[in-house]
């Protein structure tokens, strides 16, 4: 299995419904992440004040869920999309060539010119601390606002890591809330780097060495 294939999940759809997003869990998948991140400290700032903060920051999240999961089998969901953890493999990028191209457009008419401003500084410190070297991506862990607290995105986050330990290959993440370095660090994750956004927070990135 190479790392752009399926990984193989079906005996964990039997045992615990946990299984890789299609076209049909689009929809899904972006209402948890919205949820998820309405109080985000690094990301509910963007959306703030805006007319409809939940419809602005779904239109971001759309265009991240679905480029990746339509290009990528690499998008976990639960069951009925209570969370969802959005990986990209070694070697591929977050938008297509298209919608990069379109991307500061987008941004300006979502949230205008000063938060896009933002936002591109924001992903370019990002791309910045980046690992060199070849790596899972972790893009988005999200658990819906309904159903915080009950361990589903972690089980979500452990059965993905399984399949990534499969392929002898480590991971990468950037946390976006503090709150979560601890949870991250019980699966082995690593405090790799501190990034500094122009709003002066400091997001902590996160490293996995390869298992097996």
């Amino acid at each position: 299995m190479t790392s752009r294939d399926s990984p193989n999940v079906n005996n964990s759809v039997n045992a615990s419904g946990i299984r890789i997003a299609g076209a049909d869990d689009i929809d899904a998948v972006v209402d948890t992440v919205t949820s998820a991140f309405l109080e985000d400290p690094l990301w509910a700032p963007v959306f703030a004040g805006l007319e409809n903060p939940s419809a602005a920051s779904s239109r971001l999240w759309r265009l991240y869920v679905s480029s990746a999961a339509l290009r990528y089998p690499w998008t976990f969901i639960t069951a009925n999309s209570e969370a969802a953890a959005v990986w990209y493999p070694p070697g591929s990028e977050d938008l297509t060539e298209a919608e990069a191209a379109g991307f500061e457009s987008f941004l300006v008419d979502l949230v205008g010119q000063s938060r896009a401003d933002e936002v591109t500084a924001i992903n370019a410190a990002f791309e910045d601390a980046h690992p060199v070297e070849p790596c899972f991506y972790l893009s988005l862990l999200a658990t819906h606002g309904d159903h915080r607290g009950r361990g589903v995105g972690m089980n979500l986050l452990r059965e993905s890591l399984d399949h990534i330990d499969a392929l002898k290959m480590p991971a990468y993440l950037e946390s976006s809330n503090p709150a979560n370095d601890r949870r991250y660090a019980s699966v082995g994750f690593e405090v790799a780097n501190v990034v500094t956004v122009p709003s002066g927070q400091r997001v902590t990135t996160m490293w996995r060495p390869a298992k097996g």
